[in-house]
């Protein structure tokens, strides 16, 4: 008898091209057909520090290949569930980034996530610094509210700093201005913060709750998930440095006392079953700081079991 996985090609991981997960390459964003397109938003000259994450795209598309082995789905046996099985999966290229010009690659970035929207797929969007999360908030403008879930060491609330509006300090500033966002769950924000206290007044004023890592801990997942609006609609944004740095270090900022996998992969789960996720970014990684991969890895694995799990509630 012929085992089925000797079949055709075995296409390891090393070979072929780096798309995510190994799916179809569509570049052409009027032809997406397919429940789940992968847009890279390689842009960091929002980055106050450590620059480089304008190569998380390129770095978590070829981490991703280590999870694509061609088994027909990713069979999880504490489920007892094959996820990803049948899931259409594209992967629409990168938006085009102008260097220097942070308005115009961010409406290149906005267009792609619009084209993904328009042809009904969810849209999972690779960064870049967290700045590319504010062209990703805005291309929902036409969809019904969203309730955004952050998963970062650092609030991203500033609203002004010499000038600078659009830089990866501000995105759940300018999120939070958005008719069409209905509020905000900040999960992971600790530590020294590069918002100051005004920023945080103001978050809670325009309806955040933030969440440190202890009181998370403290709570449970199921005390943090009690806290999110229920049955509504989720954009999940993720940021690399949310994760602690003994498992996240290629990120331009990271920071000390953070999340390990199973913490989120269990919090994204419930949320999951708690509502609608419409939309998911994960930025900040910056993979010339992580030698081993270890960080791109990270960030492919928990893409691929969020995606996984919003398609296997979905069907």
């Amino acid at each position: 008898m012929t085992n089925s996985y000797d079949s055709g090609r075995l296409n390891l991981p090393f070979v072929g091209i780096s798309t995510f997960a190994k799916s179809p390459y569509q570049p052409d964003w009027d032809a997406i057909d397919a429940d789940v397109a992968i847009l890279g938003a390689p842009y960091d000259f929002g980055t106050q520090w450590r620059p480089g994450a304008r190569f998380g795209p390129r770095s978590i598309r070829e981490a991703s290949t280590l999870f694509s082995f061609g088994h027909g789905g990713a069979y999880d046996h504490e489920d007892d569930v094959t996820y990803l099985e049948n899931v259409r999966i594209v992967d629409i290229g990168d938006a085009d980034i102008v260097h220097t010009d942070t308005m115009k690659s961010h409406a290149n970035i906005e267009k792609g996530v619009r084209a993904i929207l328009k042809s009904g797929a969810l849209p999972v969007v690779l960064g870049g610094d967290h700045s590319i999360n504010i062209p990703c908030v805005n291309a929902f403008s036409d969809v019904d509210q969203i309730h955004i879930v952050q998963i970062d060491a650092h609030l991203d609330f500033v609203d002004e700093r010499h000038g600078v509006r659009y830089g990866h300090g501000n995105p759940m500033r300018r999120a939070a201005e958005k008719d069409h966002v209905s509020g905000l769950t900040q999960i992971g924000i600790r530590n020294v913060s590069s918002t100051a206290k005004q920023g945080y007044d103001d978050a809670r004023a325009m309806g955040s709750d933030i969440l440190s890592v202890r009181q998370f801990r403290k709570l449970g997942v199921e005390g943090v998930l009690a806290r999110i609006p229920e049955g509504v609609n989720y954009y999940v944004t993720i940021d690399i440095d949310g994760f602690d740095p003994s498992i996240a270090p290629g990120t331009g900022t990271p920071s000390h006392g953070g999340f390990l996998y199973y913490e989120m992969l269990e919090l994204l789960e419930g949320l999951v079953k708690r509502g609608k996720i419409v939309g998911v970014d994960l930025v900040e990684v910056a993979p010339s700081y992580d030698h081993t991969d270890t960080t791109s890895i990270l960030a492919a694995q928990i893409l691929l079991n969020l995606i996984g799990r919003i398609t296997y509630a979905d069907a």
